[in-house]
């Protein structure tokens, strides 16, 4: 039997997403074959097309952070889970495909009647944006936030799980995300003309408790400028590598995976040093579960009974079908998505 997989071939554009059709992979002992139903689309796949994300894999490869998709054979020695279940699962790629052969310690059962594309959208995005809240800036209620890239997918995020928290919150975003920013509980600032550092402290006097920064390099002391004595700046992402030789790069190979990282290090090291108890820490979810997996997956579990419960809604930006990788990675690259968009892989996303 034949199944869709969509392949990086080269380290560059968008073009270098191909679809592959072939038989479709059988697990091995240990391993799971999940059908996928939905697969996220992220700017860390867009990174690694490039070849300039430290989770980047040799070409050929398959992109694909987070899936949800229904367990469809076992490989030998695998036991408590039976072919039908619902599961969730970060392989970090190869979900862009129709199926996917992954340990089964890996999956996490997802709850029956939610839709597959808010719950895949719960993966990378929701479980960045809670760790980075509650377990690396431990935010409490009655704080003030800054959100950049307030309209995006873990902006989007930020600002639900902010709310449910107690924050006050601000959200740099482009106009036509402003509207969504407010909806969302948050004084949108536009980044393109206002100077957010001003505007924070016009907004709140002396700053704002945490701000939390997927631009990286020099941004990150920019926002550090935006805390009060005692705040906290958590980077993740680095998208500043995207700008310049990045998207528009048709240069073969891949470039400086660890683009950022000494200025990372450079401004948790000033964060310490310098007056005023202004830290500057960095997340990567990809770290934490790997050093912390039981973590990673109470976290989901946490987040998939809270959209159970309505208390939290992903923005669904597009649903494009799987063979659309090439346009989804379009849209992304051109910015202004406000939420999250998947790629689909079947007719019905609706989890039974």
């Amino acid at each position: 039997m034949k199944h869709t997989r969509i392949v990086v071939t080269r380290y560059g554009g968008p073009d270098a997403l191909q679809v592959l059709e072939e038989e479709r992979p059988e697990p091995k002992r240990g391993e799971v074959r999940v059908r996928v139903l939905a697969a996220g689309v992220a700017l860390p796949d867009v990174m690694a097309r490039e070849g300039i994300h430290p989770e980047t894999p040799p070409v050929p490869y398959t992109p694909g952070w987070d899936l949800v998709g229904v367990v469809d054979r076992l490989g030998d020695g695998v036991a408590g889970i039976e072919p039908g279940r619902t599961v969730a699962a970060m392989p970090i790629h190869g979900a862009y495909a129709q199926f996917v052969c992954l340990p089964q310690r890996e999956l996490v059962p997802v709850p029956s009647g939610l839709d597959a594309a808010e719950a895949v959208s719960l993966i990378l995005n929701y479980v960045t944006a809670y760790q980075m809240m509650h377990r690396s800036a431990r935010v409490e209620a009655g704080q003030r936030a800054l959100i950049h890239g307030a309209a995006g997918g873990v902006g989007t995020a930020l600002l639900q799980l902010g709310r449910l928290a107690g924050l006050e919150m601000y959200g740099t975003c482009s106009s036509r995300g402003a509207a969504t920013v407010s909806e969302l509980g948050a004084i949108p600032i536009d980044y393109r003309n206002q100077d957010f550092v001003k505007e924070v402290h016009r907004l709140t006097g002396d700053g704002v408790d945490v701000v939390f920064d997927p631009i990286g390099g020099k941004h990150l002391w920019r926002s550090r400028e935006a805390l009060r004595p005692g705040g906290k700046v958590v980077g993740y992402g680095n998208t500043t590598s995207l700008r310049g030789k990045g998207l528009a790069s048709d240069r073969p190979g891949r470039r400086n995976r660890l683009h950022g990282i000494p200025v990372y290090v450079l401004y948790i090291a000033g964060g310490w040093l310098l007056p005023g108890r202004k830290r500057v820490i960095p997340y990567s979810i990809q770290t934490l579960k790997r050093l912390r997996p039981a973590m990673f997956r109470e976290d989901l579990v946490t987040l998939l009974d809270l959209l159970l419960q309505k208390k939290i809604k992903p923005l669904v930006a597009q649903r494009l079908p799987l063979a659309e990788a090439r346009r989804a990675h379009e849209l992304l690259g051109q910015g202004g998505v406000t939420g999250k968009i998947v790629l689909v892989c079947s007719g019905s996303s609706r989890v039974a």
